[in-house]
Formats: structure tokens, C-alpha cells, sequence
């Protein structure tokens, strides 16, 4: 378990590398990479090339690095660029026309499926699933996450000390579900997004679904309370649990390095964080109907599932797109992309460099009708 974080930890710096380099020159390219899907428009037609931005959900940074060069293996002339500035001000900046596409911890809300008229051609923005992964709940206990041990926790006590209520890390509603460890008396330390964020309410939803009585406060991008201490984006949260003894903090699985995880309890059992755990809560979700707008494709994620070796918190990080641009060109190169990021090759590449789990079966024959209805002329 401890070599795959790693290997995940060292895909992601190397993407954070790269992305760096495509956001200061907006030029650097890869070697060509074939592509064996068919579902891959981007070998079916011309090269795309031109410039194109896109910002948001910071949870995706290692896949939509490692998609960049995969796409511009077969588009040597496409430019990319992605400003993981988190969900809601990618989504913000998009809504401004600033950016292509944008990545999203969370789905569209009906006030922004409606501002987004005035940014599409014709019709509203849609949003499909390109990124599925667990949401791990981190923490830096001396003696116990640098011995490379889990800590047990059920819904109601990781909701209980992210609202303040239990603060001391030999709380017995730890240590009953953790008999076999040795916990000291030290002070817990929450840390949690400070900016609007996607991943924040994947989070957070879980204890509303999961521990609705000890967790009261409204849903919502923005941390609801004032317990602990706020970081910017994904990396600050991990980086500001790294620094200091007895924290505990929540990142997207790719970015866990080092870093003890909680085991979470799902049923009879405590199930460890895993993509493949991830997966199986997706499989045994639904798609939300009630999603207002035409060609989306959003998952209420079943919380309360009793899958066996599912993983119950996790996030399905949306692109959000138009279905017709202003700038033709754009929409050409946003339907390639999304077509490659979706497709096999794609969902394997992310996997490779990010940990994340492929998109169900069950799901990608309505994604590929929503993108292929995205028009280019």
C-alpha cells in the first residue's frame, strides 16, 4: 500500500513539473503517443492546434497533466494549459468566457447552468464525468502514521472531530475502534480548505448523508465552521498536515504521500482507501435526474452503501463545457479533449499517474452522446 502512495506521490510532482512549464511558456510538447480508441476523436480528424486554457478543480491536477501530454502526443500544435485554482473559481472564470472547459469537484448549480447562456454560443454549459476518486481523510500522528498504521473511524467521529467536538486523539470514540493502537494524548488539529472548493463538499456531504445528526450545517464549497485551520487548495491542506503533530486534514487520494489515512467504516468493516474501494461506490450510485439543463451527466454518490470493499468518500470531478462556442475552434478542441480524457486511453492515463478509478461502464455511453452533441461548425 505504502509503494503505490509513493508512486502516486511521484507521478504528481513530476505533473505539478510539467504543468508549470505549460502555464510559463504555453509551448512545451511530447513525444507522439498513439492512441487505440475509438472513441478518440483526435485520430479521426485533423490535428487540433491553437492555444486553450482551462482552470479549476485542483483534485484533477495530476490527471489533467498527464492528459495534456497524452493529447498532445496525436496534437503537437495544441497548446494546453490548466490553473488548478480550485473548483468554484474555475468554474467562476469559465462563466466569464476566460477559459475552454473547466474541471469541477462539484456539479453545475441551476444559477450557473442559466449564467452560462450568455457565455455558450447557443444553449447552456453541461457537465460530464471525467475524474472519479476517493477522498482520503489524512492525518500526521507521531508513532502512529509514521509506523505506516491505520486509524479506525466510523462517520460520526471523523464528523465529530471536524466540528470540534472530539479533540484529543485518545478521545474514546477513537480508541474504541482502535483497541490494538496505542494512541497518546495528543491535541488534534483540524486543517481544511480555506478556499471554495469542490472537494470540500464531496466531503462534507458525506457526514450529511452518513452522520446527518452529528453533522447540521447547510452543504456547501466553503468550510461551514470555525475549527482548526484553513489552507488553499489541495496541496496547502497536505502540506500544512505534513508540518506539524497530531493534524488531521482531507486531499484527494493522489496527493496523500506520506501521510497516515483513516480506515472508514462501511458496514460490519473498516475499509481502507483504495481507487478500486472508490469504484464500487460509484457502481452502486445514481444518476441525479433532476440535474436542471440538457446533456449532463451528474452522480448522486451513495454515501450509505454497504458494497463490500467499498470506499464511501469520494469525489466525481466534472469538466464542464458548453455545447456551442463562440470561437469554433474552441469547440473543436473541446470535444477532442473530452473525448480523449473520457475514452479508455484516457481514463488509464489518469489512472497511471493519479491513482483515480476509470469511469463505470454504466456511465460512458451517456457521456459520449453529451460530448459528441457538442457542435464545431
Amino acid at each position: 500500500m505504502r509503494k503505490n502512495i509513493f508512486v502516486r506521490t511521484i507521478a504528481a510532482i513530476s505533473g505539478i513539473a510539467m504543468l508549470a512549464g505549460l502555464a510559463a511558456c504555453g509551448d512545451n510538447t511530447t513525444a507522439s503517443t498513439s492512441s487505440s480508441s475509438s472513441s478518440d476523436s483526435s485520430s479521426k480528424t485533423e490535428p487540433i492546434s491553437g492555444d486553450f486554457q482551462g482552470a479549476g478543480a485542483s483534485a484533477q491536477q495530476a490527471a489533467v497533466e498527464a492528459w495534456i501530454a497524452g493529447f498532445q502526443g496525436t496534437n503537437p500544435d495544441a497548446k494546453i494549459a490548466y490553473n488548478p485554482t480550485g473548483s468554484g473559481a474555475g468554474v467562476s472564470t469559465f462563466l466569464t468566457g476566460a477559459t475552454a472547459w473547466a474541471g469541477s469537484d462539484k456539479a453545475l448549480s441551476d444559477d450557473e447552468v442559466t449564467k452560462s447562456e450568455t457565455v455558450c454560443a447557443s444553449g447552456a454549459a453541461f457537465d460530464v464525468p471525467v475524474y472519479i476518486s476517493p477522498i482520503a481523510v489524512i492525518f500526521n500522528l507521531k508513532g502512529i502514521s509514521d509506523a505506516g498504521k491505520h486509524i479506525n473511524m466510523d462517520a460520526a467521529t471523523i464528523a465529530k472531530i471536524f466540528d470540534g467536538k472530539i479533540t484529543k486523539w485518545n478521545d474514546s470514540a477513537i480508541a474504541d475502534q482502535n483497541k490494538d493502537l496505542k494512541l497518546p494524548d495528543t491535541a488534534i488539529t483540524v486543517v481544511h480548505r480555506s478556499d471554495k472548493s469542490g472537494t470540500t463538499q464531496n466531503f462534507v456531504s458525506y457526514f450529511k448523508d452518513a452522520a446527518p445528526d452529528v453533522w447540521t450545517y447547510d452543504l456547501s464549497e466553503n468550510w461551514p465552521n470555525n475549527v482548526g485551520q484553513g489552507a488553499k487548495g489541495t496541496s496547502g491542506v497536505v502540506s500544512t498536515v505534513q508540518q506539524a503533530d497530531g493534524t488531521i486534514g482531507y486531499a484527494d487520494f493522489s496527493q496523500v504521500g506520506k501521510l497516515g489515512t483513516v480506515a472508514v467504516k462501511v458496514g460490519d468493516s473498516y475499509n481502507e482507501i483504495s481507487a478500486e474501494g472508490g469504484s464500487k461506490v460509484i457502481e452502486d450510485s445514481k444518476q441525479d435526474d433532476t440535474a436542471k439543463g440538457d446533456n449532463r451527466v451528474v452522480i448522486k454518490i451513495n454515501h450509505e452503501t454497504t458494497a463490500e470493499g467499498a470506499y464511501p468518500i469520494v469525489l466525481v470531478s466534472y469538466a464542464i463545457a458548453c455545447p456551442a462556442y463562440k470561437d469554433a475552434k474552441q469547440g473543436e478542441f473541446v470535444k477532442a479533449w473530452l473525448t480523449y480524457i473520457t475514452s479508455d486511453e484516457g481514463q488509464k492515463t489518469a489512472q497511471d499517474a493519479a491513482g483515480s478509478a476509470p469511469l463505470p461502464a454504466s456511465l460512458t455511453s451517456q457521456i459520449s452522446k453529451s460530448i459528441e452533441a457538442i457542435k464545431t461548425k
